[in-house]
């Protein structure tokens, strides 16, 4: 098995070689014109995403400046808005639905280290997907962990840090965060609560 096998798999890997390397730094100068992009040059700036992410939607708009391990492991739906100063730590995939909403300095952290010292020495790492369902709002400055599932039709306050899966029509908030309220279900057609 290779270690970008291991890493799509979420066993321990060693992002040290050649091939992941190279992948990072396509995504790192990818990133970096992106950022340079004038807002106005949207053909440009579209150009770009359509190269670094894994897909896309219609309606996907990323303010800079934005950053990305891989880009091909991440994947947004329709209407995907992103604010200033995210992180996508996508070394597993980062999947978001349609109608998501990411405010400033969020990140996604679908990469880890082991607790044990010594094999973090050994230069090895993991990663697991971060799973984000449609109609969901991040609050600044959220922080997801990786292994999470959020599900439709979810805020998750400002501040927050998610480490555990958070349910379908809720709010959540805290560090770790925790659901402080459930949100009435969305009518699938229309977007608008059930009656």
């Amino acid at each position: 098995m290779t270690e970008k096998q291991k890493m799509l798999a979420g066993e321990l890997y060693t992002a040290f070689v050649p091939e992941l390397m190279e992948e990072l730094a396509r995504s790192k100068k990818l990133c970096e014109e992106y950022n340079r992009t004038p807002r106005e040059k949207q053909e440009k700036r579209q150009a770009i995403l359509d190269e670094l992410l894994g897909r896309h939607g219609e309606n996907c708009f990323i303010e800079s400046n934005v950053w990305f391990d891989y880009g091909y492991n991440t994947e947004v739906g329709e209407n995907f808005y992103c604010n200033h100063d995210c992180v996508f730590l996508d070394c597993n995939k980062i999947t978001f639905g349609d109608n998501v909403f990411i405010a400033p300095q969020c990140g996604f952290y679908a990469a880890g280290h082991p607790l044990d010292a010594m094999v973090r020495r050994a230069q090895l790492e993991f990663a697991k997907p971060i799973t984000v369902g449609s109609d969901v709002w991040f609050g600044g400055g959220v922080k997801v962990l990786p292994g999470v599932t959020i599900g439709d039709n979810v805020v998750i306050g400002a501040g927050s840090v998610v480490v555990h899966d958070i349910p379908s029509n809720s709010v959540a908030v805290g560090n770790p965060a925790r659901v402080i309220k459930a949100l009435p279900a969305l009518d699938d057609e229309k977007g608008s609560p059930k009656a």
